[in-house]
């Protein structure tokens, strides 16, 4: 970041920006849609989102446990949010339709999650953060929280982003 950049924390993005990037993710991705996945926060170097327990999501009937593809993809969706928003935050000096275009080769080539304790609850909440967003790739940690707020599941990710 040079010194005339705004951190990406500090970065407001425009209501354009941000109804063009939630459409894209809770509609245009169809498996976020399988998964419930919506948004409920997104910053420059954050993005939060919510998947609500239902019965096509239990991977194990008896304890009406949460598939652990369920966590996987929805902790590889919040990875690649994160690396949008880093992206879009970067780019500010850009009109927001141009900035959303910016998407269209992003893709994880790499993924890692580590299962805590098992997925019970009547909700989730994921979180993903950027943590080093080069020229060709983003490196991302993500969150995967019970109800109650206990960490469940985490991952680290790597996506293509030219």
């Amino acid at each position: 970041m040079t010194r005339h950049q705004t951190p990406p924390s500090e970065v407001v993005f425009e209501e354009e920006f941000v109804r063009g990037l939630t459409e894209i993710f809770e509609t245009r991705i169809v498996f976020n849609q399988v998964l419930g996945l919506k948004v409920t926060s997104l910053r420059g170097d954050r993005v939060t989102g919510r998947i609500a327990m239902k019965p096509d999501l239990v991977g194990h009937y008896t304890f009406n446990r949460v598939h652990g593809g369920v966590i996987s993809a929805g902790l590889d969706a919040m990875g690649g949010l994160a690396s949008m928003a880093a992206i879009g935050a970067r780019h500010m000096d850009e009109a927001p339709a141009q900035r959303l275009q910016r998407f269209g080769k992003l893709g994880t080539i790499d993924l890692r999650i580590d299962y805590l304790r098992p997925g019970i609850g009547e909700y989730f909440d994921l979180e993903a953060e950027v943590l080093r967003l080069g020229s060709r790739v983003a490196s991302t940690r993500m969150e995967f929280r019970g109800a109650d707020g206990k960490l469940l599941s985490t991952g680290a990710g790597a996506y293509i982003i030219s």
